[in-house]
């Protein structure tokens, strides 16, 4: 006897409006301590809400350590710091055991990735052997030390950053590293009112990450996180995401297009960022906006290591390329 599984409830209006409130909540406390664009704040909630990694590339003194420790503060989480340098070990890192002499038994002291939000800085800098300390905790979200698994908590969120300018004495992350970030993202320079308040010095020109109130306790985030499952992805809006991925496996300038993974992961995130927009369905204009933050680091050019601008020119080609579904087939 055969058994079907029965379809999840479609999403309400009403739990598409208090979803997109709950996300302008976030963002608005954001806003208040991280001087950047809203678009870009937008897509850092849709990667944490999703349960992804994000990837910061942009110079120094962008504040991109502020954006991780503002998400913290609104989420109610607990965030933690780690500064690369060539001589870290993944231990200091993962956490380490030791003897204690007293209970005459070996204890775990947790690293800094027992956090909410980990704010991983200049990835690049420290060796392969300790960013490959980071590969389980992003995939499993657990650390095995001594043959011990140690789960970490949850929601959990690693933050990277990396100057893609200056790479004297870095070691440039492998494809496997980092396709375990579910977006690359860049800051860029604030705007002129925004830059011009900060240089004054005025009390309202920052808040601190510790001023901001959490907007969300954990069963909200779960019911977030349940409701962006019953979004509407129409079967056009799949298969153009589909077709998308199957031109860059066949780009003339790629040595190899974006895998399955990077499809699952594109679709996963363009649900909750529908939900963030409060609506109850994807359109081919949330893949579009996804595709260079999602797909453009797992992008591999024939001419090696390619810039974030160059990977999004590359992926707007595409996207002028293939056919979009018409409206009338975005919730179908």
């Amino acid at each position: 006897m055969s058994t079907t599984t029965a379809e999840p409830p479609a999403l309400t209006g009403e739990e598409a409006v208090l979803a997109a409130d709950a996300f302008d909540r976030m963002a608005a406390g954001i806003e208040r301590v991280a001087r950047c664009d809203p678009a870009t704040v937008r897509l850092v909630l849709t990667a944490f809400a999703t349960g992804g990694h994000v990837l910061l590339e942009d110079l120094p003194g962008m504040g991109k350590t502020t954006l991780a420790r503002a998400l913290a503060a609104v989420t109610g989480g607990t965030a933690r710091r780690v500064q690369c340098t060539p001589d870290l070990l993944p231990s200091d890192i993962t956490g380490v055991t030791i003897f204690n002499e007293q209970s005459r038994e070996f204890e775990f002291h947790p690293g800094p990735v027992f956090a909410n939000v980990v704010i991983v800085d200049e990835v690049n800098r420290t060796s392969p052997k300790t960013q490959s300390a980071l590969l389980e905790v992003m995939q499993e979200e657990r650390v095995t030390v001594d043959g011990t698994a140690h789960p970490v908590p949850r929601p959990f969120l690693v933050v990277a950053t990396q100057n893609p300018v200056d790479l004297e004495g870095t070691f440039p992350l492998p494809e496997a590293q980092l396709d375990r970030f579910l977006m690359r993202l860049s800051l860029g320079y604030p705007g002129e009112e925004a830059e011009l308040s900060l240089m004054r010095g005025s009390a309202s020109a920052m808040a601190e990450p510790e001023d901001l109130a959490p907007v969300l306790d954990d069963a909200e985030a779960e019911r977030l996180v349940a409701a962006a499952e019953r979004v509407a992805f129409a079967d056009p809006v799949y298969e153009y995401v589909l077709r998308l991925a199957q031109r860059t496996r066949r780009h003339p300038r790629l040595r190899a297009g974006v895998s399955m993974r990077a499809s699952i992961a594109l679709c996963r995130a363009a649900r909750m960022y529908a939900l963030a927009d409060g609506r109850g369905y994807v359109t081919p204009d949330d893949v579009k906006a996804l595709a260079a933050p999602v797909w453009g680091h797992r992008l591999m050019p024939l001419s090696g290591a390619a810039t974030a601008d160059e990977t999004a020119e590359l992926l707007d080609g595409l996207l002028a390329e293939v056919p979009v579904p018409g409206p009338h087939e975005n919730r179908r």
